[in-house]
């Protein structure tokens, strides 16, 4: 049935599929077991969280300068993330009067490192090594923090090289982290 309102509303442009797809790429790419096992990061329900937005920020510093759609792809995305906390929370048990508390604890915690990282990978590799180190890895493995911050500036190349079109379709792949050897 056609509402008689519908053409007053905002036309969406990612679809919901594509849009659980690019989430799903991103959770994917946030599960990888080398980033627990070679890179350092604490395999914990924080360590994930804080890998989970390490790869939302890739992607959203990257919609911010696509030209048409990027916008309203990156806000489903932050609604997406953010229901995904909300439902992990009620799944371990929190009650519904926590929820709000700790979703507004998920919401700066975002939005902190968010900064944090635009300016580190601003600055310089380095910069966003100490960020990581600090962020993720909880002060300590410094060298860890650098390949994972390589990592990180070889995504954004990566990004910075995908087309708008693909990128709001979904078209595109985060790249695989190295081992220390060099090696997937």
């Amino acid at each position: 049935m056609l509402w008689p309102f519908n053409h007053f509303r905002k036309p969406r442009l990612a679809q919901a599929g594509t849009i659980e797809a690019i989430y799903g790429m991103i959770v994917t790419q946030a599960r990888e077991p080398i980033f627990y096992r070679d890179l350092g990061v604490p395999d914990t329900v924080n360590g994930r969280f804080d890998l989970l937005l390490l790869h939302l920020w890739l992607l959203l510093r990257r919609l911010r300068i696509a030209a048409q759609g990027g916008t309203e792809l990156s806000q489903a995305l932050f609604d997406r993330f953010c229901e995904d906390m909300d439902d992990n929370l009620r799944e371990m048990g929190v009650g519904d009067q926590t929820v709000p508390k700790r979703m507004r604890a998920f919401g700066e915690a975002f939005y902190g490192r968010v900064q944090a990282y635009d300016q580190a990978i601003e600055t310089g590799a380095e910069a966003l090594a100490q960020a990581i180190c600090k962020n993720i890895l909880n002060g300590a493995g410094l060298d860890q923090a650098r390949r994972l911050a390589a990592y990180a500036v070889a995504a954004n190349a990566d990004f910075g090289r995908t087309t708008d079109p693909a990128l709001l379709r979904g078209s595109f792949s985060f790249p695989a982290p190295l081992r220390e050897d060099g090696t997937l």
